[in-house]
């Protein structure tokens, strides 16, 4: 983080619940679930306003959260810090795998906070949990509330979803009208009890290789090359957020899906995800949602 602020680059994500390991595909509750903290109040909210504020930089941190005010319910949660070291507010990962090692649910369930959109001082910004990016509907909900850059924290490895890694946020910035920033962490975790996977393959413990490789891509259908499959790394990109304009007045995808015609004839539940979810600073001071 020092580098990038070296460089003048005024926001920073880090990926899915980058303080712990992905330990969910043991599916024991402890220790992991110890790691669980305010997003208001927690460790890491508060180093991470620090930096913020030092930096003058929005910071996306991702984080598994404890509802202290209802019944410490546990969330997969990205709290955004503003610039001025303000917390913008959070939003909950919506959708939740039952894919192999993937069954989150043991710990969390979907979340509850809709398709929330972030007003910077450098743009308007959302945050797509993970599991989320398999998801079109999603990512058009959060440029339908007017983000211009989807944040996508991730936890995946090779033999489930590499082949997919490079397509589906590249598609969605195009079809969006947005820029989209896939982020994956790298390496592999060994966890000392062994688990199975519910498919009648032998017990093991570690969840496979996360395959690093994070990019960004611009609505126009360009992106950065990737990061690297194994090594950490820092991506910088810059972004002229008068391309996602440009880009939807040029090819204006989202109005010929008729999205808001199809709502119409979907069940109610999508209903109050086309009512307004933004997050605005006033005088970097209040907060309304």
């Amino acid at each position: 983080m020092d580098h990038q602020a070296s460089l003048a680059c005024p926001k920073f994500s880090y990926d899915i619940l980058s303080a712990m390991p992905f330990a969910f595909c043991t599916r024991e509750r402890l220790p992991w679930t110890e790691f669980a903290e305010s997003a208001e109040n927690g460790v890491t909210t508060k180093f991470c306003q620090e930096l913020a504020k030092k930096y003058n930089m929005v910071i996306v941190s991702p984080i598994l959260e404890r509802d202290e005010l209802h019944g410490e319910t546990l969330w997969n949660t990205a709290v955004v810090i503003s610039n001025t070291g303000a917390v913008l507010g959070k939003s909950r990962k919506n959708h939740i795998p039952r894919v192999g090692d993937f069954n989150e649910s043991t710990y969390y369930m979907e979340g509850n906070t809709g398709h929330r959109v972030f007003q910077t001082a450098y743009g308007k910004i959302a945050v797509n949990i993970c599991y989320g990016r398999h998801h079109p509907l999603n990512w058009l909900m959060y440029s339908t509330n007017g983000a211009e850059i989807i944040f996508n924290p991730s936890a995946t490895v090779g033999e489930l979803s590499e082949s997919l890694w490079p397509i589906e946020a590249r598609n969605a910035a195009i079809a969006n009208h947005c820029f989209t920033c896939p982020i994956n962490r790298v390496g592999t975790e060994h966890f000392e009890n062994e688990f199975t996977s519910g498919d009648g393959k032998e017990a093991h413990n570690d969840f496979g290789y996360f395959y690093g490789s994070s990019y960004v891509a611009a609505p126009d259908g360009s992106r950065t090359p990737g990061l690297s499959r194994v090594c950490d790394g820092l991506l910088i990109a810059e972004m002229d957020l008068n391309l996602c304009r440009q880009t939807n007045d040029k090819w204006n995808f989202k109005v010929s899906t008729s999205s808001n015609k199809n709502m119409q004839n979907r069940p109610h539940k999508y209903q109050h995800f086309f009512t307004d979810n933004h997050v605005r600073v006033y005088s970097h001071i209040g907060v309304e949602v």
